[in-house]
This record gives C-alpha cells, sequence and structure tokens, in this order.
C-alpha cells in the first residue's frame, strides 16, 4: 500500500501540532473585567477572583510558543487580598514561563484594577482611561433604624467584645472606626510598596502618587503610572507582528452553555435585603468613576 502523504498546502489549516508553523507564536489575551470581590456570581467572567481566574491564567500561560500574556483591565478595584492573589499569580507565571506581560486599561483601572495592571511588565491605556487611584475605601450601610421600621428583631450574640465591629445593624462606634482606618493605613502602605516595586524609577519624581486620586490616560503617562497611550490590537500587531493574539477566558458552566439559568431559590426577606446590598456596593464601585 502506497504511503499517504497531506500537501503542504494544507498542513497550516490541520489543528494541533500538524497546523503549527515554526515561526507562528502565540499571544494569550486574558480579559480581567469587574468588581474585584471574592464573592461568586452565576457568570464567573462579571467578577474577578482567584477563584474563577487561577486555571485561566495556567492555559493562558501553557502554549508551546507563547510570546507574551496580554491584560485586557476594565475594573474599578475591590478586594484587596484578591487582587494581590491574582496578580502574585499572574508574576508566578510570568516568572516561571520568562514571558513578558502587558497591561491594556479600558474605561478604568482604578485601585485593585491598577494593582492588577501593575503586576505587567508594560501597562498601556487609551487616552479616556481612567487610571490610579491608589489608595483604600471601606464603605458600609447602617441599618438600624431601618430594620426597626420594619419590624424585624435581629439578635446577635458574641464572645469577645470586638466580634461585632462596624456591624451595619448596629450603632456606630468611634472606636470602630480609629481600627479601620488603622487597617486601611497598614493596607495603603502595601499598595504603595507594590506600585514602588513594579514601577520603580518609572514613576515621576516628587509627584503625589497616592492620595487616591485618578488620572486620564496622558497623565498617567506623564506620572510614570503606564508606558503609553495605546490598545491591545495596535500595541501587540506592532510589538509581535508574527504572534497570533488568542483570547482565553473562563468556561462556562454546562447550565449557561445550554441557555439554561439556575433554579430559582426562595430567599429569606434578610437574604434579600443582603443581595440588595452587594448590588449596590458593586454599583457603587463603578459609579465612582462615572461608569
Amino acid at each position: 500500500m502506497d504511503s499517504f502523504r497531506i500537501p503542504d498546502r494544507l498542513v497550516s489549516h490541520l489543528p494541533g501540532r500538524f497546523g503549527e508553523r515554526a515561526d507562528r507564536r502565540v499571544v494569550s489575551l486574558v480579559r480581567l473585567h469587574g468588581v474585584i470581590t471574592p464573592a461568586a456570581t452565576p457568570v464567573p467572567r462579571t467578577v474577578i477572583n482567584i477563584a474563577s481566574l487561577d486555571r485561566v491564567l495556567e492555559r493562558a500561560f501553557a502554549p508551546e510558543r507563547l510570546a507574551a500574556v496580554a491584560l485586557q483591565i476594565n475594573s474599578p478595584g475591590g478586594s484587596a487580598t484578591q487582587s494581590a492573589l491574582v496578580a502574585d499569580r499572574i508574576r508566578g507565571l510570568a516568572t516561571k514561563r520568562d514571558i513578558p506581560v502587558l497591561a491594556f486599561c479600558e474605561d478604568v483601572a482604578a485601585s485593585g484594577g491598577y494593582w492588577l495592571a501593575c503586576a505587567a511588565d508594560e501597562i498601556y491605556a487609551h487616552a479616556t482611561s481612567l487610571v490610579g487611584s491608589i489608595g483604600v475605601v471601606s464603605h458600609s450601610f447602617g441599618l438600624e433604624g431601618l430594620l426597626q421600621r420594619v419590624g424585624i428583631e435581629r439578635r446577635l450574640y458574641t464572645a469577645g467584645e470586638s466580634k461585632s465591629r462596624l456591624d451595619p445593624f448596629l450603632p456606630e462606634k468611634p472606636e470602630d472606626v480609629e481600627w479601620l482606618r488603622g487597617l486601611q493605613g497598614e493596607l495603603h502602605e502595601m499598595f504603595q510598596h507594590w506600585v514602588l516595586e513594579r514601577r520603580g524609577e518609572r514613576l515621576k519624581a516628587g509627584a503625589d502618587l497616592f492620595t487616591g486620586d485618578i488620572w486620564t490616560g496622558p497623565k498617567a503617562v506623564e506620572l510614570g503610572l503606564i508606558d503609553g497611550l495605546g490598545t491591545p490590537r495596535g500595541v501587540l500587531a506592532e510589538r509581535f507582528p508574527d504572534a497570533e493574539i488568542t483570547p482565553v477566558e473562563a468556561r462556562r458552566p454546562l447550565l449557561a452553555r445550554l441557555g439554561l439559568g439556575a433554579p430559582a431559590a426562595v430567599s429569606a426577606p434578610l437574604d434579600v435585603l443582603v443581595g440588595a446590598m452587594e448590588a449596590a456596593d458593586v454599583r457603587a464601585h463603578w459609579a465612582r468613576y462615572g461608569l
């Protein structure tokens, strides 16, 4: 029997190793969109946390002919811990593979969103992007009067005088606020250290960058918070003209892929109230930047 040979003109169209060209490299594009929070949602791609992104990042750094990883960031911030965990994971994978990482800021890369951007070796933004907000903010609601108004009695029992600090259903105490400000100061110092470590001498000397202020793209370039203005399409095409840009996203749950939602659940009144508070909290993160 004669041996079968695939024509050269068809090889490049085949999947897997048969279709790979020796000079064809890959740039993985990872979209980091949403508020940074440990809370899970039915659609993982609407929030940023290490649980939803760990495997995504692994896949992004996995290609054999990987030229770079690009991060497309659109986030008003959120959890400091989740910001640090995701950024540390990016740096760990980049160091292991010795691969450059480029970040691209969209509408906003603020607070925790800028923390993520600093995980990259280079940061770019659009002229209209909002960048920075290197600070710490905490917000809550005072609901003591609301419970009384709707006739709900809440019973709280603790062992330890500090267990109910800043409880939204209790009156605010000055000593609790002072304690919170101490925590915020520690987190702010960690944030500053991260930015200084990652941006180094690129930061404008003498500039007051850590007030929590936010800047447009051109001002961020001037201050050294980012390296230039540009979009993924333009910058990556110029830097890696021979590479194929490959989006890497979280895989949706089976029910979502079939067009079916999660079964409805009957929630207690307090659960509904907490859910509404969480939704308002997410909305507040975006609203701070007019989005």
